[in-house]
């Protein structure tokens, strides 16, 4: 786990600290148990509740204790670092509805209600269409950038089945074709673009100007248009030509460039609030 950077989310859980470990690579946080279990429940040594819910879940056989992983945690007592008991995000979510306190049932209600709201689209994947349209306009976005990013999301995905015609099926291979791309015409892999413009588990392409959104999709046209055409099969001829696709964004980036006189990449993003390392907190722009 390359680069964690250790951080306080203040304002979650009725105002409760609860400690955690951003991980750059799974782009991902791993919370600390213990201090979710402090903000759910009235115990008076949360250490100790969740030691015997965790022999509980021992002893059902559960899998979410299998998902515990111990990390140095700066404790709020002493200041020294210590290890912890953390869960990642979807581990988290899964202890809640093992909680059975009161103040659990807010977030056993809200989970519910996710899970329907799923089964709707389920039934009717238009749904998810409006609800991705209606999250983007009250955020700001113009009809055009949402209308770029939603040809964009269809191109990745016509991208994505060539590359599976071309052998590739894992995760991890979809991500090196990418930063392939990205590296190619950017200079920066995708995770090194998100950390410049300050982003960390937030969609790269949602803050991104739509100069920046079209050089992406160019990139992934091209990639996709050149695959169909010299029909590369397995990883490494992939990255041949995802990095000949990266290149034509490279050529239509230098030329804007050489023309407007400045870089089009912007370390801007759309974030109401901003992370702050050296405060331990989410420090909101307003």
């Amino acid at each position: 786990m390359n680069q964690n950077k250790l951080k306080t989310i203040s304002n979650l859980f009725e105002g409760k600290e609860i400690r955690s470990v951003w991980d750059s690579e799974k782009e991902d946080y791993y919370f600390s148990v213990v201090d979710v279990i402090g903000a759910l429940t009235n115990a008076n040594i949360p250490r100790n509740y969740w030691s015997d819910l965790k022999r509980k879940l021992l002893n059902e056989g559960s899998e979410l204790h299998e998902k515990i992983v111990q990390l140095k945690l700066k404790s709020q007592k002493d200041g020294k670092n210590y290890l912890t008991d953390v869960l990642d995000t979807k581990g988290i979510l899964r202890l809640i509805e093992s909680v059975p306190s009161p103040k659990a049932e807010p977030f056993k209600l809200w989970l519910a209600s996710l899970g329907s709201e799923r089964i709707d689209e389920v039934f009717d994947p238009e749904i998810a269409i409006k609800r991705a349209i209606n999250y983007y306009r009250k955020r700001g976005y113009s009809n055009q950038w949402i209308e770029t990013r939603l040809k964009g999301i269809l191109d990745r995905n016509k991208l994505t089945d060539i590359w599976k015609e071309g052998g590739i099926s894992e995760d991890y291979e979809y991500g090196i074709l990418t930063n392939e791309i990205y590296q190619e015409w950017s200079g920066m892999k995708a995770n090194e673009y998100k950390a410049y413009k300050g982003l960390r588990k937030e969609s790269l392409r949602d803050h991104m100007t739509d100069v920046e959104v079209v050089l992406v999709n160019l990139g992934e046209i091209a990639t996709r248009e050149l695959a169909k055409e010299h029909k590369p099969y397995g990883l490494e001829q992939n990255k041949k030509i995802a990095r000949m696709g990266g290149n034509v964004s490279k050529v239509a980036k230098e030329n804007l460039e050489e023309k407007l006189g400045k870089s089009v990449i912007s370390d801007q993003n759309n974030l109401p609030y901003s992370y702050l390392e050296e405060k331990y907190r989410l420090k909101s722009k307003k």
